[in-house]
Parts: C-alpha cells; structure tokens; sequence
C-alpha cells in the first residue's frame, strides 16, 4: 500500500439524524446514542448535517448541546449550518453558549448562499426583508467577527441597573480558531484560507473547468491546495475530508448487500458533472476496511489531510450505524495509522 504524507491524526463521523415524524424524539434519541458510541470507541469528531423542513436534524446547535452534556470528550461540529436561514449574532450567541457548556469542544461548520427552494419558504423566513438578504460571503464575515469578539453594539457599560456588553456574551475565545467553511468551489476554498478559517471538504464539489479533467479527487486536491496557500498557517491549515465510505469488516450478510445495493445506486451520477451547478460526487466506498485503506490511501486528495469526518448513509437503521462505527474506529481508523482518543 504507497504510504501517505500525513498520517491520519483525527478520526470523525457526519450524520443526518433521520427521525419518524410520528415520533421524532426516537430519532434524536438515536442520535446522541451514536454520538455517545463515538466517543467510547475513541472518535475524535462527530458532525451533525443540517436539514430545514425535512426528517433530519434541523437544530444542530440544540443537539450538540445535548451532545455536550452527554459526553466529556468527543469534539462536535455541524457540517454544515446554512447561513442562508441564520441571524450571524444570534447564531454568535447559540454556538458561544453550547461551546462553554461543552467544554470548548464546538467545531461550527458554515455555508453561504440563498437557502434551498427560497421561492417556497422566503414568505416564512423572510417576508418582509426576502429581495434585501445578502447571502454572500459578508454573512460568514459578520459571523467570524461576533463569535472572534468584535463590537456587536455602539455601546457597553451600565444602564439603570443592568449592565450591557460591546461585544457577543458569553465569549468563547477559542471558539474563533474552530469555525470552518464547507466548500466545493476554489473561490470558497480560497475565501476560507484568507480569512483563516478551517476547511472542509465533502463528497461534492464543482466541476469548474468546461474541458475537464472530470477527475473527483484531482478536483479536490486543487481545493486543498488553493485553501492552504491562501490561509496565514500555509501548509499546517486544517482540512477535513468528508467521503462516504462503508466498512464491511463485522456487518451480516444482509447489512453488506444492502450498503452495496445503496452504493450502487448513487454510482452513476459520479461519472460526470450533474446539473447546471456541474457538481461531482465521489463514489461511496464499500468494502472491507482493507480495502478501503488501499483505496483512500490511492486518493489524491486524501493523502494531503490528516482529519476526516467519514459520512454515515442516511437512509440506514440505528444496527447499522453501530457496526459501521465500530469496523470504523477498530479496523479501517487503524489501517490508516490512527490511534482512538483517550
């Protein structure tokens, strides 16, 4: 197996958190138990996506709060909130709040750009100030101030008998060193590094060049390269890839014909570039850890990280979630040179 440049240093998960909606508490239920899992078995991350007006999780920060009092270590993270559907100081507050409570354990992953389906919902979430929201990077700028302390006030001191303060309260002076960007494009890969903030890079990104090449991980790799070369660190910026990847090691007979009936699916569209957006999907990798070590360790981008946030399938029962995580931090982690947190 060639060797990679950077060792595999932190291990992480993503999941959706897919709930009933006849009985949405089991599927959050299910959730902080996956997390909980995660941190016995030694991950160092688990990330929560975001989903708005659907079966998934659509309060990130409220679940990572209650994440935070279920655990002591395992560091928590959103992959990724859209700005899109959020006040930056209000947002400031919650992720100031919920990353005191756990500890400084908050890794807030963001995105720009108008909400999904805006004409549906601008009526409910913006109906007096939907044509005037600037979702552009300045929403991701407003946050990096507010959660980095800048004055979100004209004012600070006292008033009668209450006392206001300048700036975001609480203060979470590390939570500005862990904020990331979740980008697919080299224009957002650049931004990030510019504003110094972290990277992370999914199983999606954008196809820019007309011509090609339509090579998935040569795409990504040109992210990674373009993000440290704009970031003050340079080389030592942090990146965090997120594939899908399935390892097979323990699963049953049924669980491995499943996960690869689930990959197959979704295989094609990782031929070339999908939609006006000319978005490329990596393929889901399903195997034995093995396998899947080789496979990654021959992935162009992968060999120039050292984090990942490895994403959970979504549409798969709580059973499964276990036995992947498990073969995740027992066998495939270990092939790749990761030793689990203490």
């Amino acid at each position: 197996m060639p060797s990679t440049s950077r060792p595999l240093r932190k291990l992480g998960f993503l999941t959706i958190g897919l709930f009933d909606e006849s009985d949405p508490r089991r599927g959050h239920e299910s959730t902080l138990e996956i997390i909980e899992l995660g941190e016995q078995l030694g991950f160092d991350s688990a990330w929560l996506r975001h989903r708005h007006l659907q079966y998934g999780i659509s309060s990130p920060v409220a679940v990572m709060a209650a994440a935070s009092q279920r655990t002591r270590r395992i560091e928590l993270g959103t992959a990724v909130i859209p700005l899109g559907w959020e006040n930056p100081l209000r947002l400031a507050e919650d992720l100031a709040t919920v990353d005191i409570l756990s500890g400084g354990r908050v890794n807030p992953g963001v995105s720009v750009g108008p909400p999904m389906h805006f004409d549906d919902i601008k009526g409910a979430l913006y109906p007096d100030t939907a044509d005037a929201e600037d979702f552009s990077y300045e929403r991701v700028r407003r946050l990096l101030d507010l959660v980095r302390g800048k004055p979100a006030s004209d004012f600070s001191g006292a008033r009668g008998f209450e006392v206001f303060s300048d700036r975001v309260q609480p203060h979470s002076p590390g939570l500005g060193r862990r904020l990331w960007y979740g980008g697919g494009s080299l224009r957002s890969a650049r931004w990030a590094g510019e504003h110094g903030m972290n990277f992370l890079t999914s199983s999606v990104v954008k196809a820019e060049a007309p011509e090609g090449p339509y090579d998935f991980a040569e795409i990504q790799l040109s992210h990674i390269r373009a993000f440290r070369a704009a970031h003050p660190d340079g080389e030592a910026a942090r990146v965090s890839q997120g594939l899908v990847v399935i390892p097979t090691d323990s699963a049953s007979p049924e669980q491995r014909a499943r996960y690869e009936e689930y990959a197959a699916k979704r295989t094609p569209r990782t031929a070339s570039p999908q939609g006006p957006a000319r978005m490329m999907f990596a393929p889901d990798i399903v195997g034995t850890s093995q396998e899947i070590a080789e496979r990654l360790q021959a992935h162009a981008a992968f060999r120039e990280v050292d984090e990942v946030a490895f994403a959970l399938p979504f549409t798969f029962e709580h059973e499964d979630y276990v036995q992947i995580l498990t073969d995740m931090a027992t066998k495939l982690g270990p092939a790749l040179g990761w030793r689990p947190g203490a």
